[in-house]
């Protein structure tokens, strides 16, 4: 007789911040859990984390690594290094489906998979990606404060987020990669003194990911210690999308108060969910979805 496959309470796609606080939390309320991660944390270049009290200045891949020593403590959480591929069936009676080739039942699915950023194609920005090339004054900022930043951004969100790290450095050059279409909000920024320049950027000069310059395409060169920009992303993980999970105007993957998607049983934290992305609100996200799921079952599952 064929043994009947145990469906344990959770399974935690992606094992960074928030899957891991997740499964702490369920670890700390006795349930089953298994983290899967596939080892490509969005930050795996950047030399520090910020903001994040306990933990300010440690090294995000050092912040995980003792996540993870510390969650696996609890003896009914699992973690293991491997992709999904697939996750079938319905609230209670998940099937999920990995790389390895492992099948797991499994009660409630968190997502815990983050973003994917698709950077502008200009020679060297990738280099500097979360190191000199930043995207977020409040986990970055205060290490290049008054020294010479860039903002490479246009538009309506260009003078909002101008004005912003104006706060940070007065040596600010607002670079629009092309006409400018600020429109008349741009008279008031250069009265604050923010340098704007239309002319594309050509290529970034940078030494292991430290900003030198950026060389722009008529050849002139502007020195700089860092650069903010806002790149668009897509969801790093498209199964949510392709089980029904709604996604928000902005693209995040659409959840309540309570962490749930818009499918039954099925929840999501981190930086898929929402513009606040950083360590300390992907920790404080997976910890609720945590909570919320542990309630969810001790109420009868749903």
């Amino acid at each position: 007789m064929k043994q009947q496959q145990k469906t344990i309470d959770a399974v935690i796609v992606g094992g960074s911040y928030a899957g891991l606080a997740a499964g702490m939390t369920l670890g700390r309320s006795m349930r089953e859990v298994l983290i899967i991660d596939s080892g490509k944390p969005c930050n795996a270049q950047t030399p520090h984390a910020h903001n994040f009290l306990t933990q300010d200045g440690n090294t995000p891949a050092r912040i995980a690594a003792l996540g993870r020593e510390q969650v696996l403590a609890y003896p009914t959480v699992q973690f293991i290094t491997d992709e999904v591929l697939d996750v079938t069936g319905e609230d209670l009676l998940f099937q999920i489906k990995t790389a390895s080739g492992q099948r797991i039942a499994t009660k409630k699915v968190l997502f815990a998979t983050g973003i994917k950023d698709q950077l502008p194609d200009i020679d060297g920005l990738a280099a500097c990606w979360g190191i000199s090339v930043i995207h977020c004054p409040y986990c970055h900022g205060y290490e290049y404060r008054s020294e010479p930043t860039g903002l490479l951004m246009n538009g309506e969100m260009a003078f909002e987020k101008a004005r912003m790290i104006h706060h940070w450095t007065k040596q600010l050059t607002l670079f629009t990669n092309g006409e400018s279409t600020i429109g008349d909000a741009e008279r008031q920024l250069t009265e604050m003194g923010i340098v704007i320049v239309e002319t594309p950027l050509q290529k970034i000069v940078h030494t292991d990911g430290y900003l030198n310059q950026v060389v722009l395409t008529d050849g002139n060169k502007v020195t700089l210690q860092a650069l903010y920009a806002h790149a668009p992303f897509i969801q790093h993980n498209s199964l949510p999308e392709k089980l029904g999970c709604a996604l928000s105007e902005s693209g995040h993957i659409k959840v309540d108060v309570f962490q749930k998607t818009t499918v039954p049983g099925i929840y999501a934290a981190g930086d898929n969910v929402t513009m606040l992305r950083s360590v300390a609100t992907a920790v404080a996200s997976g910890t609720s979805a945590g909570a919320f799921i542990n309630h969810a079952l001790i109420m009868g599952g749903y």
